[in-house]
């Protein structure tokens, strides 16, 4: 351990309390996906004090706080946060105001955040980078609320419903070289690397029947929630077509299922993910999943209008670095340290991120339940943020010291699936369509 590595160690070790309580005050005040106001706020709050140059409004709750910025053609180094969090409820943390309570661990990445830059800020490490860093708040990570996003798109506010990929679309990821990411994750343990995961795209499908009185005239009404029974029922045939190396994942709710019950329901709306481990795989997964809800329509006589929108591109498997294990060691000496390996059926818009630019992930323990679950509970504090804090601020000095000679190294090695933010976006806009079969 260098002098600066323990200087960094001991001044978040110092800030402990001012990082729980940060992190704390987000967990209790959960916000949704392009709606996290508070959150963001709180964010720009802490960096200004922190006298950084901060800019907002990067994809409506998006916030850059930039530090070294006279050194960023040396190279960009993004710390990744996520802003929002999930609509669970009933769990014991929700936020009454929106329902949300982060069961996924998005306040554990801002509180790492928060701590690595009151470490990075102090000027005897900022000097020792050769680099820029940029702390980066980014907006719904969690792609839900597909209608609510389709209103945003509507009133010109956004075009993607996942904020990474909104970010990569407006520029905002086109001053950064690189990234740091982090998850939380059950146990006690911490993983460097990654491994890969499915993409998906999303589909919001409105039946439309027509209304009468379920008792005393059904005959006169064409009934539109049987019509989607039908196209649920179509879809759960074709699944076994879906074969098990691609790792489809189709998972529709409801979320318009009538008026009243004497009357026919003559609107239905339903939201899904269409989810696989390889573009080729969802796209083929989308194309049963449109015939199904059609053939619904068709057999009731009933119309169907069929958005889709562009999800997230497949997660990339990607190495562990050895500067995170370094960091791992560094931080939390007495935590077990893994590599991750495998394939994961969920979904993060850092795949979309990794298309462009390297991306390092690790995850830290400290937590257990399920994620996306009401048991999901914080238990060790300073591993679900001090240690978090510890690893992005060591990692980032292991990149950008020795004017930035490893970051440049590792820029310089990586083979983008994409050249700029353009291309990208081009590509994703295959992905947007709407079908309406009357």
């Amino acid at each position: 351990m260098d002098q600066t590595e323990k200087l960094i160690i001991d001044i978040i070790d110092q800030h402990r309390d001012e990082v729980i309580e940060f992190a704390r005050d987000i967990y209790t005040h959960a916000e949704l996906g392009y709606k996290e106001f508070r959150t963001s706020q709180k964010f720009v709050n802490k960096m200004k004090e922190l006298g950084l140059h901060t800019e907002t409004g990067f994809a409506i709750t998006g916030v850059k706080a930039y530090l070294n910025e006279e050194k960023k053609e040396n190279a960009s180094l993004a710390l990744l946060g996520e802003l929002d969090a999930l609509r669970i409820p009933e769990h014991a943390y929700v936020n009454s105001e929106t329902d949300a309570a982060h069961c996924c661990g998005h306040h554990a990445q801002m509180a790492g955040i928060f701590g690595a830059a009151l470490a990075l800020t102090v000027p005897e490490i900022a000097e020792k980078l050769g680099g820029q860093v940029v702390f980066f708040a980014t907006p719904a990570e969690e792609y839900g609320e597909i209608e609510f996003k389709n209103q945003l798109r509507e009133q010109g506010k956004i075009r993607y419903g996942g904020g990474k990929c909104e970010l990569i679309r407006t520029g905002a990821f086109d001053d950064i070289d690189l990234c740091l990411a982090h998850h939380i994750q059950p146990g006690d343990e911490i993983q460097v690397g990654s491994g890969t995961g499915n993409g998906f795209v999303s589909k919001v499908i409105r039946y439309l029947g027509k209304a009468a009185h379920a008792a005393g005239a059904p005959d006169k009404g064409v009934n539109a929630l049987s019509a989607a029974s039908l196209g649920l029922q179509a879809l759960g045939l074709n699944r076994e077509t879906f074969r098990d190396e691609d790792c489809v994942r189709v998972h529709p709710i409801i979320t318009k299922g009538g008026n009243l019950v004497n009357v026919i329901p003559d609107e239905i709306v339903i939201e899904t993910l269409v989810r696989a481990k390889t573009i080729e795989a969802f796209t083929d997964a989308a194309k049963k999943t449109d015939r199904s809800f059609q053939a619904g329509a068709v057999a009731m006589g009933a119309k169907v209008e069929i958005n889709t929108l562009p999800g997230y591109l497949p997660t990339l498997a990607e190495q562990a670095l050895p500067e995170l294990k370094r960091a791992a060691e560094l931080a939390a000496p007495e935590v077990p340290v893994r590599e991750a390996a495998g394939h994961s059926g969920g979904s993060t818009d850092v795949g979309d991120v990794q298309h462009l630019m390297p991306v390092y992930t690790f995850n830290t323990g400290g937590v257990k339940g399920g994620l996306h679950q009401i048991n999901f509970e914080v238990t060790n504090e300073e591993e679900a943020y001090i240690d978090t804090a510890k690893m992005f601020a060591l990692a980032a000095y292991g990149l950008l010291k020795e004017k930035a000679a490893r970051s440049k190294e590792l820029v310089k090695n990586y083979k983008p699936v994409f050249k700029d933010s353009a291309e990208y976006t081009k590509f994703m806009e295959q992905f947007d369509s709407k079908e309406v079969l009357d």
